[in-house]
């Protein structure tokens, strides 16, 4: 059944991507008209998010930022479609690294790359990282139950020769790389609520005190990498901008979790800076205290 729904779905889904842009974004505001004001995809998670996240700001400036971060969310996933029929020319002129020079120089330390990033903007094409650095990628991804969807993802991400891993192979994958001394990066995205059985830290998310992932932290110190926190910001519709900022190339001599800390420090940064950009239809503040 889950190959039928794969095999009727894939060639709309291709249909879409061949769309030039201003047709994709003219299909996407149709889109979002079905997913806010037909389905309501999450509205009610999104509203919690928004209140406890902003609760400075009015009702009815929280519903403005709602219906943007709506829009951007259909835009996104479009986008990600779009990604299985663009070129890298026209990727490269959309998706723009400010500040590639500082990622060279930390590779030049000859340490592996423990890449952090938010579910924010356009991380789907930040993938696109590969044509400018030496290292390999590894992008870390949650596994999609549908296997055939799943492959369809994995050949979308990694069309830029970037290597997926699901969340449960990145372990096995670091030990085999570090065991041959093979130089990566790896990217972690990890502003997410993590299962509360396996939490190790709490710490203060945009004023909420919550769980929060310390695994991209711990694989680091473990196997001496260097971290790197990966900015990015939207220019207008189709357009982003991403910049390097090092957080730790000692990542030993930190304390426990101070690298965590400094990662979410970045994230709330950009989200003040414009909040319609984030993910809030992830139940990011399930688990507070």
């Amino acid at each position: 059944m889950r190959f039928i729904v794969y095999l009727f779905t894939y060639p709309f889904l291709w249909c879409i991507s061949a769309l030039p842009f201003p047709l994709l974004y003219f299909f996407s505001d149709f889109v979002y008209i079905i997913v806010y004001y037909g389905v309501g995809y999450r509205k009610k998670t999104v509203r919690r998010n928004l209140a406890l996240a902003l609760p400075h700001l009015s009702p009815q400036e929280r519903l403005t930022i709602e219906k943007k971060s709506y829009h951007h969310l259909c835009d996104m996933f479009l986008e990600m479609i779009k990604t299985m029929t663009i070129s890298k020319k026209e990727m490269d002129k959309r998706f723009v690294f400010t500040n590639i020079e500082v990622f060279k120089n930390i590779e030049n330390n000859q340490k592996s790359v423990a890449l952090m990033m938010a579910h924010y903007a356009s991380y789907e094409w930040a993938m696109s990282i590969t044509s400018f650095v030496d290292f390999e990628l590894y992008g870390i991804y949650k596994k999609i139950n549908n296997p055939y969807f799943d492959k369809l993802v994995h050949a979308i991400r990694s069309k830029f020769n970037a290597t997926l891993i699901t969340t449960k192979q990145t372990i096995a994958v670091i030990i085999q790389n570090n065991k041959i001394k093979k130089l990566c990066t790896y990217g972690f995205i990890s502003d997410q609520s993590p299962r509360i059985k396996s939490v190790f830290h709490w710490q203060h998310f945009m004023g909420i005190e919550v769980p929060v992932h310390t695994g991209s932290e711990m694989l680091a110190k473990k196997y001496d990498m260097n971290v790197v926190f990966l900015k990015v910001k939207k220019i207008k519709r189709g357009f982003y901008e991403a910049s390097f900022e090092v957080i730790s190339e000692n990542v030993r001599e930190v304390p426990n979790y101070e690298i965590t800390d400094q990662f979410l420090k970045l994230v709330e940064q950009q989200i003040h800076e414009a909040p319609e950009f984030y993910l809030w239809t992830h139940k990011r503040w399930k688990h507070r205290r």
